[in-house]
C-alpha cells in the first residue's frame, strides 16, 4: 500500500474480547443468552425496561473488571502520533479506546457509560445502576435510558462517519463481523472512492472479499504490528 495520509479505522467487538468483553456473535456471545428482541430494540424497553436495564447495568458493571489490550494501546498511539488525518469509528460501546488514551474517536452506536434522555435527548455521563423511570435532568421526564443505539435507530454521526470514509486513503477494520449495516458496508464506500482496504480479524469475516488485503491473528498481535509499520520512518 502506498503511504496515505488519511486513516479511518473500523473497530468492532473483537478488539475488546481480548480484554474479557464478551462478544455478541458466536460461541459464549451475548446473543446465545439474550435475544436482540428481548434487550436491544426500542419495542424491549417499552414491553420490559427492567430487563432492558439490567442488561445494560450488568455490562457496565463489567468494564469495572477489564482493562485496555495491546490492541487498544496501539492505536491510541497511532492517535498521538500520525500527522495525518486520522478518525477512529467503533461499533463498541465500551470505553477501553478512551481509556488507553485514543481521542480522535467516534462512538457510532453509543456508550455505556453515558445515559440519553428519551424526551429531550440530553446525554450525560453515568456509573453504576440505571434504574427504569429516573427523571432527566434536563427537562424533568421520566425518560433516561441506556445511550445505546438500538436496533431499528440510526447510528450516531453518520454523515460525519461518511464524509470521512469517502475521504480516506485507507480504510482498516478491526475485530468485526462484517455483517451489521450500515458499518458493514463502509469498507465498499471505501473501496469505491479509491481508498486502499485492510481487515485485521481473528478470521475471516463476512466482509472479506472487499478488502484488499486481510490478515488473520487476535488483535493484540495484529493491530500492534501493523501501527509500529505504519510509524516507521
Amino acid at each position: 500500500m502506498a503511504r496515505p495520509r488519511n486513516i479511518v479505522i473500523l473497530t468492532g467487538a473483537g478488539i475488546s474480547a481480548e480484554s474479557g468483553l464478551a462478544t455478541f456473535r458466536g460461541p459464549g456471545g451475548l446473543w446465545e443468552a439474550h435475544r436482540v428482541e428481548d434487550v436491544c430494540t426500542p419495542e424491549a424497553l417499552a414491553r420490559d425496561a427492567a430487563l432492558v436495564h439490567r442488561f445494560y447495568d450488568a455490562r457496565r458493571a463489567a468494564l469495572a473488571t477489564v482493562r485496555p489490550n495491546a490492541a487498544h494501546e496501539a492505536l491510541a498511539r497511532l492517535d498521538r502520533e500520525w500527522p495525518g488525518e486520522l478518525a477512529i469509528v467503533t461499533q463498541n460501546v465500551d470505553d477501553l479506546h478512551e481509556r488507553a488514551g485514543a481521542r480522535r474517536l467516534i462512538h457510532m452506536h453509543g456508550a455505556l457509560r453515558s445515559a440519553l434522555c428519551a424526551a429531550c435527548g440530553a446525554q450525560r455521563g453515568w456509573d453504576g445502576p440505571m434504574p427504569p423511570g429516573l427523571a432527566c435532568a434536563s427537562c424533568g421526564a421520566a425518560a433516561l435510558r441506556p445511550d445505546i443505539v438500538f436496533f431499528g435507530e440510526m447510528p450516531y454521526a453518520m454523515e460525519r462517519i461518511e464524509q470521512a470514509v469517502a475521504e480516506a486513503d485507507l480504510f482498516v477494520s478491526i475485530g468485526t463481523s462484517g455483517a451489521v449495516y450500515p458499518a458493514a458496508g463502509f469498507v465498499q464506500l471505501a473501496s469505491q472512492c479509491g481508498a486502499a482496504t485492510l481487515e485485521l480479524n481473528l478470521e475471516r469475516s463476512a466482509g472479506s472479499p472487499w478488502f484488499d488485503d486481510t490478515r488473520l491473528g487476535p488483535a493484540s498481535v495484529l493491530v500492534p504490528a501493523w501501527v509500529a509499520e505504519m510509524l516507521a520512518p
